[in-house]
């Protein structure tokens, strides 16, 4: 006798995304006349937004080499298999939902590299902790030095951010030369916590454990956060390029603030950091340098085509010409979790 198949669930999970995107993207539109962004568009200087576009490329670039360093320890990637690697994984991120890109950018160069598929998802965990650290000295590095009338909370904030930044990464070298300390420290904290809330933990912990043994020593994790300097100082660059295109005043120094600001507004799991993504950058704009609403609102929009548009048709040409379909990468998706057990909570989400 088969048994009856097994209920669906309500996708309350894909409910909450829309209403959230929805929200978000109301919420960046209320604050802009429409009419007067597109003539502000109009207005923009074309040479600016295409330098953005090139910027674009050479951030994806800084990328992949940055991810040959960390790889290194586990073996040897080519720059070519990193770049497409990367390039098609945050192009399905940008277009599918659950960000699945982050669990298969590293199963796709593990499977082409013949990689050991956990040890290269661990070095995307490493990854994104450098990301949050360098995006929290550089913000704080712009509260101290742009110039820019700031409140005493933010610069506060800032300060604290930059302090915290240092000493994590402070952290972070000793851990790797010693991982097995953090799992000794996890399985403490863990035994006082409930079952499920303790598994989850658990599993954050062994994944970054592993990112921490790929490392193996403190050099290499020295050598990826100086190439993780100039990947931001690139995407600032982009960021700076569109903003100036719209006759905007911001000094390069003042878009460090803008990508921290961007950084909260990505981490809102909108597809295509929709909403998130112009929200904070129009709200950095007019706090920070008294960017008008409109114009602010429409280098916004400009930006995130410019940020999103470019490296996702890049990434469908090279899934076409390496036969991968939406739904391919949905099942390989699975496969991926399963071999990589990345089941659990995700990587931390920074901007592009």
């Amino acid at each position: 006798m088969s048994s009856s198949p097994a209920p669906r669930r309500f996708p309350w999970h894909a409910v909450l995304i829309a209403a959230l995107t929805v929200g978000l993207v109301t919420l960046f539109l209320r604050s802009i006349n429409l009419k007067e962004a597109w003539h502000a568009t109009l207005g923009s200087d074309v040479r600016w937004i295409a330098g953005g576009v090139v910027v674009t490329f050479q951030t994806y670039a800084l990328r992949a080499w940055r991810w040959q360093v960390l790889l290194q320890p586990i073996g040897r990637a080519s720059f070519r298999q990193a770049f497409r690697a990367t390039v098609v994984g945050f192009a399905a991120s940008f277009l599918m939902p659950a960000r699945v890109g982050e669990v298969l950018r590293p199963y796709l160069l593990a499977r082409r590299e013949g990689f050991d598929p956990t040890a290269a998802f661990a070095t995307v965990i490493v990854e994104r902790l450098l990301d949050l650290s360098t995006v929290m000295l550089l913000f704080g590095l712009a509260i101290v030095s742009s110039g820019v009338e700031i409140g005493p909370e933010t610069r506060a904030a800032g300060l604290v951010a930059a302090v915290v930044s240092v000493v994590g990464l402070g952290v972070l070298s000793v851990l790797a030369g010693h991982p097995e300390r953090l799992g000794r420290w996890a399985g403490r904290l863990t035994a006082w916590l409930p079952g499920r809330a303790g598994h989850v933990i658990a599993t954050i912990v062994r994944t970054f454990t592993e990112g921490l043994q790929v490392m193996r020593s403190p050099g290499h994790l020295t050598l990826a956060l100086l190439w993780s300097l100039p990947l931001w100082l690139s995407i600032a660059l982009g960021m700076a390029c569109v903003t100036w295109a719209f006759g905007l005043s911001m000094p390069f120094v003042g878009s460090f603030l803008v990508v921290g600001y961007v950084a909260v507004g990505v981490a809102a799991p909108t597809p295509g950091a929709a909403g998130g993504f112009h929200a904070m950058y129009l709200l950095a704009l007019t706090q920070f340098f008294h960017a008008p609403a409109d114009a602010a609102g429409a280098a916004a929009i400009v930006l995130h085509l410019v940020s999103f548009v470019p490296v996702t048709l890049l990434g469908l040409v090279y899934m076409w010409q390496d036969g991968l379909t939406f739904g391919g990468l949905k099942q390989m998706k699975t496969v991926a979790e399963r071999e990589t057990g990345a089941e659990g909570p995700g990587t931390p989400e920074i901007p592009r």
